[in-house]
């Protein structure tokens, strides 16, 4: 995931560890030889476009929505056609309420009308204030979730590692993220709920209290699900 900051200062571009607590005590419980952080690419202001989300400060923030309110102003001087112009006005009466294009609720069939223009806004925007820049790894953590992110974790063995991936993500496709080749002989997902390991003590010990599921490609992996997947060699 990328994270392009807007405004703010005191945060070092490149890539950062994503420090979940949640991760921490699963690492107490299970023993592995270390333990892998989610990452992030944070991004400079130059980089909103390519970013998945902006992290803004809160001063920042009317400059941003300007930045897209300037081009709708500019494109609807052009007199687009009827499909584009309906929607264009949309997006800026509810960038006038200094609301991001993101929290308009476009249908895709309007996203598509306008789907040529670039516009900051039409990806999750954080707003931060001086306080929440003070905990910077508590902001990177909002930053990700709010931006559409989750992980899901592998345990025991060489590691207990998180893996970043978006909300929505099918066992199927999260067991890609870890090799392909998972994804390719996928049999099953074995999952346990982070809250289940972590009240039962451990992975030994949530099996035995009947908390492991038996879950096919289909299956929506939930935030911090614990998963083991099963495949064909």
């Amino acid at each position: 995931m990328k994270i392009s900051l807007f405004g703010v200062t005191g945060i070092p571009l490149g890539k950062h560890n994503l420090k979940d607590p949640r991760l921490d005590q699963v690492h107490a419980l299970v023993e592995a030889k270390k333990r892998t952080y989610a990452q992030v690419d944070v991004l400079g202001d130059d980089a909103t476009l390519e970013a998945d989300a902006i992290l803004v400060h809160r001063d920042r923030f009317p400059d941003l929505i300007l930045h897209d309110l300037e081009f709708v102003e500019t494109r609807l001087g052009r007199q687009p056609a009827e499909a584009e112009r309906v929607v264009l006005e949309r997006i800026r009466a509810e960038l006038e309420s200094e609301r991001t294009m993101y929290k308009a609720g476009l249908s895709k069939a309007e996203l598509q009308a306008v789907a040529a223009h670039n516009f900051h806004t039409h990806k999750p925007v954080v707003v931060a204030d001086d306080a929440d820049l003070s905990a910077p790894e508590a902001t990177m953590l909002r930053a990700f979730r709010e931006g559409g992110y989750l992980c899901f974790l592998t345990v025991g063995g060489k590691e207990n590692r998180a893996w970043p991936i978006s909300q929505g993500t099918t066992a199927w496709a999260a067991a890609g993220t870890i090799h392909t080749d998972i994804q390719k002989g996928f049999i099953r997902a074995e999952i346990i709920g982070w809250g289940d390991l972590v009240a039962a003590g451990g992975e030994t010990q949530a099996k035995r209290a009947g908390k492991q599921r038996l879950e096919l490609k289909s299956y929506v992996m939930q935030d911090y699900d614990v998963a083991n997947f099963r495949f064909n060699k």
